[in-house]
């Protein structure tokens, strides 16, 4: 189902652009939009120079918010391919007054286009589509080809945080790390049994929670 079309989206996103990188990108310009590159510089965004931590497809901006205010001393980037969406996130980043968050609206595709290489020192992947389908397997979020644009821009010794509340999808991404020469450095298979301090619960994280459904998570690094 097509989402709805937020009254006023345009005006919305312009009020956000002082927190805003970028734009929703078709897939016919996405290849052209990510040889053109428009590196952030983090230091004159942020005016310091903290680690950058990375949310990649942040939904209604629940995670960074509150990442960012539990952390007021890491610089936190969130991703959002869908412009309906993360003016809500770029909303609620504005009226929590956080200076700690910026966001780039685009598809995870084009990130080199938006971040140099090795500036990263984490990426977040917090219930990413799982697109169960075969055939969409290259679109998943953990895919190889996905793996080799988070090598380039996180830092050496980086690492994916991920949680998921697809086991199927999960086993596919352990695969796929292990595949690509990621150091696996945690696994849980039942979160709620295995809590970890400073947890923030996503949107969804909560709703799957509240229906006894598992919640499974991975700490990885990249080896360069």
């Amino acid at each position: 189902m097509r989402m709805h079309r937020k009254d006023n989206l345009n005006a919305r996103l312009e009020a956000c652009a002082d927190i805003m990188t970028g734009a929703d990108l078709t897939e016919k310009n996405m290849k052209k939009a990510a040889q053109m590159k428009a590196y952030i510089n983090f230091e004159e965004v942020f005016g310091n120079s903290n680690p950058v931590h990375l949310e990649i497809g942040c939904g209604k901006g629940g995670f960074v918010c509150g990442m960012a205010t539990l952390h007021p001393d890491i610089n936190f980037i969130a991703v959002e391919k869908v412009s309906n969406v993360i003016v809500t996130a770029c909303e609620s980043a504005k009226q929590a007054e956080l200076k700690n968050v910026h966001f780039i609206n685009c598809p995870a595709e084009v990130l080199p286009r938006y971040i140099r290489e090795s500036c990263i020192a984490r990426i977040y992947l917090n219930f990413s589509d799982p697109l169960p389908k075969l055939g969409y397997a290259a679109q998943r979020l953990t895919n190889p080809r996905f793996l080799e644009i988070y090598k380039t821009i996180l830092v050496r010794g980086g690492q994916i945080w991920q949680k998921t509340d697809n086991e199927a999808l999960f086993d596919y991404s352990l695969q796929s790390y292990e595949e690509c020469g990621w150091k696996v450095e945690e696994v849980c298979r039942d979160l709620a049994a295995h809590p970890f301090e400073g947890n923030v619960i996503t949107e969804h994280e909560r709703k799957f929670m509240d229906e006894g459904r598992k919640i499974f998570r991975a700490v990885v690094s990249v080896n360069k």
